[in-house]
């Protein structure tokens, strides 16, 4: 969780535990706020991760921050995590433009895109997914240089070396991106495209475990 203010990160937490998560997740938020002599109520508006990423996360998340609009009747900003992980790598654009985030999606499947830093915004090149790995590596451009991030880069590094030799680079920033959605968020709520609580959507790519159990 992260609180920005006029683009400026006033407080930062990221805890990389097991647990439970909606425990974990609204005593971060009380600590941040507490910290800061804040409430809720004083939030302008809150930016989230609908996805790709874990299912029961995500409707953790989700939910807790459709409570929290709906309440303060503030806007949301929905942003795709594997944009915040690209925009995470910014610093990387001043000499390589491409930046490829990758997450493990299970069932030996990865969620990725491909991105693009043009002029101080970012692109999407190959649109986000839901993909087999060797399917989507080929997708990838073998000619220029791309830095790869997110846990996915731990499962298929060798794949991605023996692919696309001295082209690949990998990124050694964390995986929070607290930080990230924040200043996308800030964008999309500056803009006016911030949406209702009740018009908030998770961004799956396929269906659930239980969904494919039923």
């Amino acid at each position: 969780m992260a609180i920005l203010e006029d683009g400026r990160l006033r407080a930062e937490a990221g805890v990389d535990v097991f647990g439970t998560q909606s425990t974990r997740l609204l005593a971060t938020i009380n600590l941040l706020l507490d910290s800061l002599r804040l409430s809720i109520r004083d939030m302008d508006g809150f930016a989230v991760s609908p996805g790709p990423g874990s299912f029961t996360g995500i409707r953790i998340g989700l939910s807790t921050v459709q409570s929290f609009a709906f309440a303060s009747g503030k806007p949301i900003a929905p942003v795709s995590s594997l944009k915040a992980l690209a925009w995470k790598e910014r610093p990387f654009h001043e000499t390589h433009s491409l930046v490829c985030p990758i997450l493990d999606a299970k069932k030996a499947e990865v969620y990725g895109a491909l991105y693009e830093f043009r002029r101080g915004t970012v692109t999407e090149v190959i649109a986000q997914g839901n993909f087999e790995p060797e399917k989507f590596f080929s997708l990838l451009p073998k000619s220029r240089v791309i830095l790869f991030a997110g846990n996915g880069t731990a499962l298929f590094g060798d794949r991605i070396r023996a692919r696309f030799k001295d082209k690949a680079r990998f990124s050694s920033r964390t995986f929070f991106i607290a930080h990230e959605l924040g200043l996308l968020g800030a964008e999309i709520l500056a803009a006016g495209a911030g949406v209702a609580s009740d018009d908030l959507a998770p961004l799956y790519f396929r269906r659930s475990q239980a969904e494919e159990g039923r």
